[in-house]
């Protein structure tokens, strides 16, 4: 039902803040207005997206529970879609979404309302799924000079009549 009215409520209120905005500063500033905040809106979220993924990379390296950076990157991701969405209510919560002291403030309410069920590691632990490799010595480089040769076409079925081969 939330959901629903969402779906109601949110094109009614751009349609009516459209109609206000337009009205009071015209069609051009209006729509000049809605490209701005898109254009800086993807500035916005392209920069905020990659603090986003450092600090998650981080929270694995360290081997800390990840669901706050997993949190603020989907919070970024759908304040990305909001300013992509033309309007000006969209444009005012996509951009609060990049505040991150409101992020903060919605992952506090949503952890208030999750309940983890279950949560389990491996009986070992996380592991490297790449080895270290062993250093290189100048003795396993080998220098040469080499000539591409390209291989030798060949159709692998026959002519439709449709293409050249």
């Amino acid at each position: 039902m939330w959901l629903f009215l969402a779906f109601l409520a949110v094109p009614l209120i751009e349609i009516a803040l459209f109609i206000q905005v337009g009205g009071a500063i015209g069609l051009w500033p209006t729509l000049g207005i809605v490209v701005l905040t898109a254009i800086l809106g993807t500035v916005l979220v392209k920069t905020q997206g990659a603090l986003a993924m450092n600090n998650l990379r981080g929270s694995f390296s360290r081997l800390e529970d990840p669901s706050e950076p997993l949190a603020h990157g989907a919070m970024i991701l759908v304040s990305g879609a909001l300013l992509l969405t033309p309007g000006f209510f969209t444009d005012a919560v996509g951009f609060a979404l990049l505040m991150p002291p409101v992020r903060s403030a919605v992952f506090a309410w949503l952890r208030k309302r999750v309940k983890v069920q279950r949560f389990e590691m491996g009986p070992d632990g996380p592991r490297d799924p790449y080895p270290p490799h062993p250093p290189r010595s100048d003795d396993d480089i080998i220098e040469a000079e080499y000539t591409e040769v390209p291989p030798e076409k060949r159709p692998t079925h026959t002519p439709s009549g449709w293409t050249k081969h």
